[in-house]
């Protein structure tokens, strides 16, 4: 229970109206965490939403009234907010874990001392929201009333934030009025901190974004980018990941797609992939239901692998969606309905984005301030029209082809999972793990990746990504492979494993050996292999499709020809770029991981073994011919 002092401080700061929603609910952890935010940032007042249409509608609206977000767009329902150009992204350095002394993560996790961290954090966070509302949203992680529920809160002085939540999650309040008082709940408190003329965080030199993992909290200030701000996007996930490992399932960085079959079927896949390496459009391919683009729990139902969105909405890059390689988010995009748009260029009443495949204006308003042809920024270089991770947010019912399943509480079948990066060199397009630790170790804890325009670091770094998720990953990573290959084995029916890499290059030429809407070929086949209904030729590192099934593929979903040239350029094994591949991650898990797995080692090993044996017989590159 709280104490007086703290009791009283929330009456002196609660309307009754929003005392009596407060008290309503019967969880201490969450009363306190709400007394302590108070304490800390002192607002002037609270709005203690409990998510009826018409406060929703007023978050909405207090967010436009304060100029967080513009409605100056000639779209219904259409708002966009602009961040500071020093907050465009996940910023990895001032995002750190707080760990405690009596634990250690991995050398490759941002961290720092957790007392120093909370007293450094909580000065920043101390008065920032004088003058101002604190929001308060409950919400849930995962449809209410399942095995996949966590309850969550958010405490926020930004109403473009309280509104975000609106878009991306589902509401919560009435979960926390009927949930056990001892339940362990989520919790962040953000404040976006000083604030300029145009309602941009002033200091973003001040940011931080530390997580206390031991108290389940989440602490964000000087900042407004959703990815920081947003406490139960990336943030939260490093909380699950803690309780994933401890209670046995799989807390992930994967969109969930709805693959349509031959007869009707309807097979569910599971994908992980770094930001802006196409896990949203292939979420959205056209002719296929998508039921989760960014984060899902997976837990093992009766011995089925179960997979559920834990969010309700789509916080979406617009970097390259465009009528002809976007079709169905496009349409969206362009139709009445809420969505906010982020950090793009506003001309003529209209947002205009990187790589829309339309000329875009010379001139008008984006995140610099007024913006013009030529103009360059205070180190000289050139100022884009829009931001690269420029973003939209908006649910994910507003999509034709969302997923009917989207909120039952028993989630999907998962009957594949597949792991796709940035790979120039090494990997093929698509192939299958001859079984779950092949699959998980060989693409997924082996997957690299070029640093993205998702986060604020320079472009062009290579580096090894785990599942995915290896910055979110609150254990250390030994254990949470451990955790991975232990859920598999435990499962009765368990999916395979395939590796997706969209961005071979030719070794000649440099071009893409793949075309944009390649992977909804490679998504078919995916789920006829699921369910046996093509073959596959055995490679040193997976089973490959065989030609002809590829080339029917493609007939029939790109309605394109598909030369036996291009088929073998692009599954060549080349031998000499994946055994140094296989080097890199092995020195990877050697000295940046402690208690790997052996399995790790084993199987890379063999795939070293098989690579060397190969090479001895083939050469360094081998068409897949050789091995039919």
């Amino acid at each position: 229970m709280m104490n007086q002092e703290a009791e009283n401080l929330l009456k002196s700061k609660c309307g009754k109206e929003d005392y009596e929603k407060l008290k309503a609910i019967d969880n201490p952890a969450a009363e306190r965490f709400i007394a302590e935010a108070v304490e800390i940032c002192n607002p002037d007042d609270i709005f203690i939403c409990s998510d009826s249409p018409d406060e929703i509608a007023y978050i909405r609206h207090k967010a436009i009234a304060g100029e967080e977000e513009k409605a100056a767009l000639e779209t219904p329902g259409h708002t966009y907010h602009l961040d500071g150009p020093r907050d465009q992204g996940r910023d990895r350095e001032n995002t750190k874990f707080l760990v405690p002394e009596d634990d250690s993560l991995s050398k490759a996790l941002e961290q720092t001392d957790r007392k120093p961290g909370l007293e450094e954090v909580k000065g920043l966070l101390r008065d920032s929201m004088e003058g101002r509302t604190m929001i308060v949203r409950f919400l849930t992680l995962g449809p209410p009333d399942s095995e996949f529920t966590i309850p969550c809160l958010e405490c926020t002085d930004s109403w473009y934030v309280a509104h975000c939540v609106d878009l991306l999650y589902r509401t919560g309040y009435e979960t926390f009025l009927k949930t056990d008082p001892d339940r362990e709940i989520f919790k962040t408190l953000h404040s976006a901190g000083e604030l300029d003329e145009n309602m941009v965080s002033k200091n973003p030199e001040d940011k931080r974004i530390y997580i206390d993992y031991k108290k389940n909290n989440v602490y964000s200030v000087n900042t407004q980018y959703a990815g920081n701000s947003v406490g139960f996007k990336k943030l939260a996930l490093r909380l699950a990941i803690r309780k994933a490992h401890r209670e046995g399932w799989l807390a992930e960085h994967f969109m969930i797609m709805g693959v349509e079959g031959p007869g009707d079927r309807k097979t569910y896949l599971a994908g992980g992939f770094p930001s802006a390496c196409g896990k949203t459009s292939t979420a959205m391919l056209p002719g296929e239901n998508i039921l989760a683009d960014d984060i899902s729990y997976v837990r093992n139902i009766d011995g089925v692998c179960r997979g559920a969105n834990i969010e309700s909405g789509v916080l979406g890059i617009l970097q390259d969606v465009s009528p002809e390689d976007d079709p169905l988010i496009w349409e969206v995009l362009h139709e009445p309905g809420e969505i906010i748009f982020t950090n793009v260029l506003i001309r003529d009443a209209k947002p205009w984005w990187l790589g829309m495949g339309r000329e875009l204006p010379e001139e008008g308003i984006n995140y610099t301030g007024e913006w013009w042809e030529g103009k360059t920024n205070e180190n000289g270089e050139e100022v884009k029209p829009s931001h690269k991770n420029a973003r939209y947010a908006m649910a994910l019912e507003a999509l034709p082809n969302c997923d009917p399943e989207l909120h039952n509480p028993e989630g999907v079948e998962l009957e594949g999972i597949f792991f796709g990066g940035r790979d120039y060199q090494g990997y093929v397009p698509i192939q299958q793990g001859y079984d779950w630790s092949h699959g998980i170790i060989a693409y997924g804890a082996a997957l690299e990746t070029e640093t993205t325009f998702a986060t604020i670091e320079e472009e062009g770094q290579y580096e090894i990504n785990m599942m995915s998720i290896q910055d979110f990953v609150s254990i250390p990573l030994g254990e949470y492979l451990e955790n991975y290959l232990d859920f598999g084995a435990r499962l009765e029916r368990t999916p395979p494993v395939f590796g997706a890499n969209y961005f071979l290059k030719d070794s000649e030429t440099g071009d893409f050996l793949n075309a944009i809407r390649d992977k909804h070929v490679w998504v078919k086949w995916m789920e006829l292999r699921v369910h046996d209904d093509v073959g596959a030729i055995k490679s040193p590192t997976g089973l490959l499709p065989k030609y002809e099934d590829l080339r029917k593929l493609f007939s029939q979903v790109l309605d394109k020809d598909y030369p036996r040239e291009g088929y073998k350029k692009q599954f060549t094994i080349r031998v000499p770029q994946n055994l140094k591949k296989v080097e890199r991650v092995k020195k990877f898990y050697r000295e940046e991981a402690k208690d790997v797995p052996d399995k790790l080692f084993e199987v890379l090993n063999n795939q070293k073994n098989r690579l060397q044996k190969s090479q001895e017989k083939y050469g360094d590159y081998i068409p897949p011919s050789k091995f039919e």
